[in-house]
């Protein structure tokens, strides 16, 4: 699927009422809705500037691991660089 502006009919950034974290709905013209929590965006934002702004890096993967230690606080499910 290819989303262009074109294809947006909104998009809003909140943090909602009792959340901590922010969520990013996007709706297209089509009705279809997408919302996105905060770790998603953060993860896409990170690959976008990876690869807008390294020199030599042209591609960026990152894949869904669950993982069974991590930091408190932190989600089970992380996308990580591979």
């Amino acid at each position: 699927m290819l989303i262009t502006n074109e294809d947006v009919k909104e998009l809003i950034a909140e943090i909602p009422e009792g959340h901590k974290h922010l969520r990013i709905t996007m709706t297209l013209k089509d009705g279809n809705e997408f919302i996105f929590h905060e770790a998603t965006i953060a993860n896409l934002v990170r690959a976008y500037i990876t690869v807008k702004t390294h020199p030599k890096i042209s591609k960026v993967r990152l894949n869904s691991k669950q993982l069974s230690e991590r930091k408190q606080g932190y989600a089970e499910w992380q996308l990580i660089e591979e």
